[in-house]
């Protein structure tokens, strides 16, 4: 039996279409709701930028891959950033005149280094603004809990590598990586609601459809991959469902008699 609904936010609960929770995932979740099993949020976003979709009252919330679980009450669960060397090492690069992009994500607030067109776009696929850009001087380097790193795919492993070694990337964009500490994924956010709550990972579905996913998919007891999910998403899935603007989320519900 499903006691505990784990749900990605970008391309799997919002459509990149619309920018919106489809008609048919309100409906699926007030009836998960309705029937009481706990439905939370499992995302790369900030705690601060899901205000948007909060009025579906979800039981918790996982942001930054895992780094930052906090309840609906605003409980904080488990907090970890990114070890201050990596940081510094990061912004040394930076500023020894390397072209790279990156945003420094803590529980208050996001900086952006070097403001570029793929940087506009990735928030505007998101829907958010733009946040200001800041200088590379006097910034607190212990309170980073994600960065976003604007760097092509096949120069990641170098990159981790020799500037960031104690961190992780994941990607669900080929425009960026997600970098969190080292050990840290949407699996360790789980593992801390299933405490909280008192469920068993037998009670467990969940939803994604990005590579920082795959590891929520793989240990939920059912892992579900949209119909838009990247590749090696779906071949790791139990289930590949429709997309989100074809009512991905509802059916595959209803295909596992969840709802």
């Amino acid at each position: 039996m499903i006691k505990a609904v784990f749900f990605d936010v970008d391309g799997t609960l919002l459509s990149f279409n619309t920018h919106q929770i489809p008609l048919s995932t309100e409906n699926a979740i007030r009836t998960l709701q309705a029937k009481g099993i706990k439905i939370i949020v499992s995302t790369g976003r900030s705690i601060n930028s899901l205000n948007h979709i909060k009025y579906l009252d979800f039981d918790g919330f996982i942001t930054f891959n895992g780094g930052y679980c906090v309840t609906k009450d605003g409980d904080v669960l488990f907090r970890k950033p990114i070890p201050a060397e990596d940081i510094q090492s990061l912004l040394n690069y930076a500023k020894q005149a390397n072209p790279v992009s990156f945003s420094l994500m803590s529980e208050q607030e996001i900086s952006i280094f070097n403001v570029t067109p793929d940087i506009q776009q990735m928030y505007d696929s998101l829907n958010l603004p733009v946040p200001m850009q800041r200088e590379y001087e006097d910034f607190d380097t212990s309170t980073v809990l994600q960065t976003n790193i604007f760097i092509q795919p096949e120069h990641e492993d170098h990159f981790m590598k020799t500037v960031m070694p104690n961190s992780i990337a994941s990607r669900w964009t080929p425009l960026f990586a997600d970098v969190n500490p080292l050990g840290q994924s949407k699996k360790v956010g789980i593992d801390i609601f299933l405490d909280y709550f008192g469920i068993t990972i037998n009670e467990t579905m969940s939803f994604g459809d990005g590579g920082n996913d795959i590891t929520m998919l793989q240990h939920t007891h059912i892992g579900v991959a949209m119909g838009n999910a990247n590749p090696e998403v779906k071949d790791i899935a139990d289930y590949i469902t429709d997309d989100v603007d074809h009512d991905g989320i509802w059916n595959a519900l209803k295909h596992f008699d969840v709802i």
